[in-house]
């Protein structure tokens, strides 16, 4: 099986299942216990939340342990609107992920001016529009680093650079969840910051949400206190150390983002000449992330298309995952001015680490005859 769905999520390591089977049967202790055992296991929670600041290059931040990006987004919204006085205003772009989109929509209704950002056709945030929203006040602004179906990447450092000369007090969260440990982002520039542990090789069901010292948030949990009284609750032990783990085998691989980047446009440049009919969706590969390539086969139906490769033991996707069982073409697609037709047959291949150039060739093989094989039954 070829397994080119990296970001909707990873393969744990054998490494990451290992360090989580010990903290299941051997350090299966509450973090929150005074005893030696209990300590030792706070200690790890303690390792991993450090492990992450060196990461992010964020000296001044606390780290806010979660089950996942979709909260960590959650807590981040939620926590910012129950402690803005009025007159509250968000901006976020047109392509975020629903757990940003879906989750600003309704908690903003009644509490807040929400304010949806256009992007280019490239599918990253208008500059300009960024500028023009700064200038009329914002209390928060919320932009992803990579976009999960198109690999676009934000400009942080310029997106920062206006919101301190223009806006100062407003809040600037990044949603990391596809960017965390694959392409790289200086904290200092930012205010908030979201992971998830499944999309680096980690386990589902945790994440956390970086969060500058001195920033106030308002809790989403009530309860015993936990995560600095933001998210009470006993925290995901087994997660969170195996998250450590998958930080550490990441961090090891120095030439992750090279060695995916030359897969990525190897894997862009073979179906090109196997599909010449092929389009690409987003920015030039060269200048997306690493690990996700969008294209477009046309005459084709995505979904279509997904079902012919899974046949041949290739697995991808259509889009986010979060999203794929609801919509019919990707609203980030639509957002960035790509024709129905072409939205509609548009496939995301996404790499890891892990992935090789045998797992390129046979994929891009498969996309072939998949492709010359259904084209010859599109409609008229």
């Amino acid at each position: 099986m070829i397994y080119l769905d990296n970001s909707a999520t990873t393969r744990p390591s054998e490494g990451v299942i290992a360090a989580m089977s010990r903290a299941l049967s051997e350090g299966f202790y509450n973090p929150s216990s005074a005893y030696a055992p209990a300590l030792d296991v706070e200690k790890q929670l303690d390792t991993c939340r450090d492990k992450i600041l060196k990461c992010l290059n964020a000296c001044a931040a606390r780290v806010i342990f979660t089950s996942g990006g979709t909260e960590s987004n959650n807590l981040m919204l939620s926590g910012t609107l129950s402690v803005s006085r009025p007159h509250v205003r968000v901006a976020i772009s047109a392509v975020e992920h629903p757990s940003i989109y879906d989750a600003a929509v309704k908690m903003c209704q009644g509490r807040a001016e929400l304010v949806i950002l256009p992007v280019t056709g490239e599918g990253t945030v208008d500059l300009q529009a960024v500028e023009n929203e700064l200038k009329k006040g914002l209390t928060l602004l919320s932009v992803m680093q990579v976009n999960n179906e198109t690999g676009a990447i934000n400009d942080i450092q310029a997106i920062s650079a206006l919101k301190n000369r223009i806006c100062p007090a407003c809040r600037l969260h990044v949603d990391g969840v596809q960017g965390f440990l694959r392409e790289d982002i200086d904290f200092n520039l930012i205010d908030m910051y979201s992971l998830s542990a499944h999309k680096i090789h980690g386990a589902k069901g945790t994440g956390a949400l970086v969060v500058k010292r001195n920033l106030r948030l308002e809790a989403a949990h009530v309860g015993g206190g936990q995560e600095e009284q933001l998210r009470s609750g006993t925290e995901n032990t087994p997660g969170i150390i195996a998250l450590s783990r998958a930080i550490d085998e990441m961090c090891a691989m120095t030439d992750r983002h090279d060695r995916m980047m030359a897969l990525k446009l190897s894997l862009c440049g073979l179906i090109k000449d196997y599909v010449p009919a092929s389009v690409v969706n987003g920015p030039a590969p060269e200048k997306g992330a690493c690990h996700i390539l969008n294209m477009s086969f046309p005459g084709v139906r995505g979904e279509t298309m997904l079902h012919a490769l899974e046949e041949k033991q290739v697995l991808v996707s259509t889009g986010s995952a979060c999203s794929s069982k609801r919509t019919k073409v990707s609203r980030v697609l639509s957002e960035m001015g790509i024709p129905f037709a072409r939205a509609e047959s548009a496939i995301r291949f996404s790499l890891s680490p892990y992935t090789t150039q045998d797992d390129i060739a046979q994929a891009a093989e498969a996309v072939k005859a998949c492709y010359e094989t259904l084209v010859r039954f599109q409609r008229r």
